[in-house]
């Protein structure tokens, strides 16, 4: 079923709560309690390129189907909110309830702002992964290690797909790299220091691939502990780095295998369409099959609904079975689309430089903060 709350005005709203400031916030409740003193704030949204052309915001974020001729959706209206106001919500539960819901339906938590770091390492691994191609998983490589980044973060990108698709996201031509990460598992004595990359994004390196990698699942074959070699290339960096992130190709062959081996958690990026969801029952057991065999370390994260569209009943209720089979492995965080994303790949850069004020940065930049949040809890 979709994920609703309760609008003004009887509406039911959609999605995640929409508030660009605490001042818009506060103009919004004093409309509302004005209007009658007994319609509820809960589920609140603000729109205002859904609205009457004025700049004046609906009260109720309307479905696709909703808005009036000659008007459109911004996706960059649907903001997260105000860090100010976000800080009056927290830590009373009760109002979080209330005025929080985020777009999975469950009382969004507020993730604070990390503080700086006195030393490093070592180093968290996370594993980007899921079999399905086109839903994500390079481009929350990218992003996510930007945004751990900006909050002083050392950071390792590992393009461990044959496609080089995060080298090539990062203003990197795969083809033109004498050495890659191929080299780095295939060649004994090779240092990864002769591999690494800096890249244009403060505390972030980068290990590129391009295509040779795909020999390398074929040349693993007779190694010994072939589903090992990931993780022993990357132990002598694991003291440079506070987290290494690694970008899967989309299959679960050897590559995958290695990467799930080396790593200490799986964050899996699932697109908001019924085809991506089919899928995710094999991963979750291949991932099992590692932690019982390889890597007893091994932890599923999180699930990260991407590419949502809160305009649709099919995303709402898709992300709204996700939630109902995976429950607290699900991010609160959601990553919406928006034309941002295609125009980072063009640039070579991430969107929280790129376009750092976009809903895509912001929606980024919460789910490092909830990434931290979850280390710190254990």
């Amino acid at each position: 079923m979709p994920v609703r709350g309760q609008g003004p005005e009887g509406f039911e709203a959609v999605g995640s709560v929409a508030v660009r400031t605490f001042a818009s916030h506060q103009s919004h409740q004093r409309t509302a309690v004005t209007q009658s003193a007994h319609q509820s704030m809960d589920g609140h949204h603000v729109n205002a390129m859904a609205g009457d052309g004025s700049g004046t915001p609906h009260d109720h974020f309307a479905d696709y189907d909703e808005l009036p001729d000659g008007h459109f959706y911004d996706p960059d209206a649907e903001y997260e909110p105000d860090p100010e106001y976000a800080a009056t919500l927290a830590p009373d539960a009760a109002r979080q309830r209330r005025e929080r819901i985020g777009p999975t339906g469950r009382p969004l938590p507020y993730f604070p702002i990390p503080g700086p770091l006195t030393d490093h390492g070592p180093a968290k691994i996370i594993a980007m992964c899921n079999q399905k191609g086109g839903v994500g998983k390079t481009t929350s490589t990218i992003n996510l290690g930007a945004a751990l980044a900006e909050y002083g973060r050392r950071v390792l990108l590992v393009d461990f797909d044959p496609q080089g698709a995060l080298s090539v996201g990062l203003g990197v031509n795969p083809m033109e790299l004498d050495l890659t990460v191929y080299n780095l598992l295939m060649e004994r004595g090779m240092a990864a220091d002769e591999v690494l990359l800096k890249t244009a994004v403060p505390n972030m390196d980068l290990l590129p691939s391009n295509i040779d990698l795909s020999a390398a699942e074929v040349q693993l074959v007779s190694e010994v502990a072939r589903e090992s070699t990931l993780q022993r290339a990357l132990k002598p960096l694991m003291a440079d780095y506070d987290y290494i992130v690694i970008d899967c190709q989309p299959s679960l062959g050897l590559l995958t295998v290695n990467a799930l081996t080396a790593a200490h958690k799986v964050i899996v990026p699932l697109e908001c369409e019924f085809f991506a969801l089919r899928g995710v029952a094999l991963l979750t057991e291949t991932i099992e099959k590692v932690q019982e065999r390889l890597n007893p370390e091994l932890e599923l994260d999180g699930i990260l609904a991407t590419m949502y569209d809160s305009r649709t009943v099919h995303s709402r209720e898709v992300l709204a079975r996700v939630v109902e089979a995976f429950d607290d492995h699900v991010y609160h965080t959601v990553i919406g689309r928006t034309v941002r994303f295609p125009e980072t790949t063009v640039a070579g850069e991430p969107i929280t430089t790129y376009a750092s004020n976009s809903v895509g940065a912001a929606a980024y930049r919460q789910l490092a903060r909830e990434v931290l949040a979850r280390c710190h809890a254990e």
